[in-house]
C-alpha cells in the first residue's frame, strides 16, 4: 500500500528520525523501555506494544525483547499486567507503587509471577498486533530466535484471559474494571460510573504525578481518590474477576477493537508457527458482530461506552467509539459513518483540528488541555491513520500522518498535544510518541507501508 505522509524534506526527516530515536535509545533500560524517566519510571503495558512497534526500525531484536520482557511478567491466568515494576526504582518514584499492589501475595491466587513485582489490572490487547508487526521487520532474526514461537501461548492465553474472566455481560465482549485499564484515564466517559465509588482518603495516598505535571492537566484529586478505591478493592478480593460484582464495569468499544484487530494478528502469527489460524479468524468475527450489535449507536454516528452496572449506554462521544475503525471486516454502512463522524463537528479532523482529540469538541466537559478530557494523543491518532487507511480514507490518512509527525517534533515528542494548537503537554520525550513517529517515518520512506 503506497503511502505519503509528509512533505518535509529530507534533512528534515532524517532530524526528526534522529531525535525520535535517541528518545527511544535513552529511555531503555537494558530489557525494556520507560514511557518515561521522571512521570512513568517503569514498563507498561500498552506503551511497550507501541515502542516496539517504532523499535523495529532501530533493532528488531531489541523491538522483540521489549514484548518478551512485557509477556514475562504474565500472570498463570493470562492476565498481562499494566505496570512490570523495575526494582532499582525506589518505591517513592511512583504512586501506586509495588507495596500498593502487593501482587505477590494479593495476587497468588490469580497466578501473579513469583519474583516480579506487578500491577495487578490490564491495559488495551494491543500486543498481538505489536507481535506481528516487529516479526514482518525482519522474519529471519525472528524465526532464528523463535520469537513467535515463544509469544503466541503467552498471546494467546492473554485474550482467552479477557474472553473468559472479563466477559461480565455474556454479550461476547470484555470488560474493564478501573479507568486505567482502557488506557484513558480520566475520560469524560467514567465519570457516571466513577460517582458511585467512595474515595480513598486523601491523607492515604501521595500523588507523585503532580511532582513532573501540571496538576490543571492532570486527573482531579477526586477522581484519583476513585481510582485507589477501585485498585485497593480489587487488590483486598485477591484480584478476582468473578464472584463478587466490580463497581466499575464498562465495556469499552476501543478495548475491544483493539482485542479484534490483535485476533486478526494472533491469526497470521498461528500460522507462522504451524498452528490452526481458524479459531483466531472465527473469534475476531464473533467479536466484531458483538461489538456492532452492543455497542454501535448509529444515532451517534459512532460507538459508544456501556455502563455494564446500570446496564446503559454511556452517552458521551470519546475517541475510543472511533478505534473501531481498525477492524478489517467492519460493516462497510459502519465504517463510512465512522469516517464521516472523524470529520465531523464533533472531532473535526482536517477541518478545526489536524489531529484527532480525545473528546467530543461539543461536549461540556471537553478540555484541551487535561489529560483524557479533549487533548490529542499520538498512539490513538496513529491507530486511527491506520484505520483510516484500512478503510480507503487515504488522503484523509496521509494528512493525519503529516499532522502527527509534525506535531511530535514541534512538541518535543510529548505525552499528550492541544488538538487546535499542537502545544505540547505532560512528559517530553514519550516513547509512544518517539516510536509512532518512527513508524509512520518508515513507510513513507519506503513508500510501501508493511503495517
Amino acid at each position: 500500500m503506497t503511502t505519503t505522509l509528509t512533505d518535509r524534506p529530507a534533512r528534515a526527516r532524517e532530524r526528526l528520525r534522529r531525535d525520535a530515536a535517541h528518545v527511544l535509545l535513552t529511555n531503555w533500560t537494558g530489557t525494556s523501555t520507560v514511557p518515561s524517566h521522571t512521570l512513568y519510571p517503569h514498563q507498561w503495558s500498552w506503551d511497550s506494544a507501541f515502542i516496539a512497534i517504532g523499535l523495529r526500525h532501530l533493532s528488531p531484536r531489541r523491538a522483540q525483547r521489549e514484548l518478551e520482557s512485557l509477556v514475562g511478567a504474565q500472570w498463570a491466568d493470562g492476565r498481562i499486567p499494566h505496570i512490570v515494576f523495575n526494582p532499582r526504582v525506589p518505591l517513592g518514584a511512583y504512586f501506586p507503587s509495588p507495596d500498593f499492589w502487593r501482587s505477590g501475595t494479593a495476587g497468588r491466587a490469580a497466578g501473579a509471577p513469583a519474583g516480579t513485582e506487578t500491577s495487578g489490572i490490564v491495559q488495551p490487547p494491543v500486543h498481538a498486533l505489536a507481535a506481528a508487526l516487529v516479526h514482518r521487520r525482519d522474519p529471519a532474526t525472528s524465526r532464528r530466535r523463535g520469537f513467535l514461537e515463544r509469544m503466541y501461548p503467552r498471546l494467546a492465553a492473554w485474550h482467552d484471559y479477557l474472553l473468559r474472566d472479563r466477559d461480565l455481560t455474556g454479550h461476547g465482549l470484555a470488560s474493564v474494571v478501573h479507568p486505567w485499564e482502557p488506557g484513558m484515564d480520566n475520560s469524560p466517559c467514567w465519570d457516571g460510573p466513577l460517582r458511585r465509588i467512595t474515595p480513598a482518603a486523601p491523607e492515604s495516598f501521595r500523588r507523585v504525578d503532580l511532582a513532573h505535571g501540571d496538576a490543571a492537566d492532570r486527573p482531579t484529586d477526586l477522581d484519583y481518590g476513585r481510582y485507589v478505591r477501585l485498585a485497593a478493592d480489587y487488590r483486598d478480593r485477591g484480584y478476582r474477576d468473578a464472584g463478587t460484582p466490580h463497581p466499575f464495569a464498562v465495556e469499552d468499544p476501543g478495548f475491544n477493537a483493539l482485542l479484534i484487530a490483535s485476533e486478526h494478528a494472533l491469526a497470521g502469527i498461528a500460522q507462522e508457527v504451524g498452528r490452526d489460524p481458524r479459531p483466531h479468524r472465527e473469534r475476531s468475527e464473533a467479536l466484531t458482530d458483538a461489538l456492532v450489535r452492543h455497542l454501535w449507536q448509529p444515532s451517534a454516528g459512532m460507538f459508544l461506552c456501556r455502563d455494564v452496572r446500570a446496564d446503559s449506554v454511556i452517552e458521551d462521544r470519546s475517541v475510543t467509539g472511533l478505534l473501531p475503525l481498525v477492524v478489517p471486516s467492519l460493516p462497510r454502512r459502519v465504517a463510512e459513518t465512522l469516517l464521516d463522524t472523524v470529520t465531523g463537528e464533533h472531532f473535526g479532523l482536517g477541518t478545526t483540528t489536524r489531529l484527532v482529540p480525545s473528546y467530543d469538541l461539543r461536549g461540556a466537559a471537553f478540555d484541551s488541555a487535561r489529560y483524557w478530557r479533549g487533548p490529542a494523543w499520538f498512539n490513538i491518532n496513529w491507530l486511527l491513520e491506520r484505520g483510516l487507511r484500512l478503510h480507503g480514507a487515504v488522503s484523509e490518512a496521509d494528512a493525519l500522518g503529516r499532522a502527527v509527525l509534525d506535531a511530535a517534533g514541534d512538541s518535543r515528542f510529548a505525552e499528550y498535544v492541544d488538538p487546535y494548537s499542537g502545544e505540547g503537554h505532560g512528559a517530553t520525550r514519550f516513547s509512544w510518541t518517539a516510536a509512532v513517529a518512527l513508524d509512520l517515518l518508515a513507510a513513507d520512506d519506503t513508500g510501501e507501508d508493511d503495517r
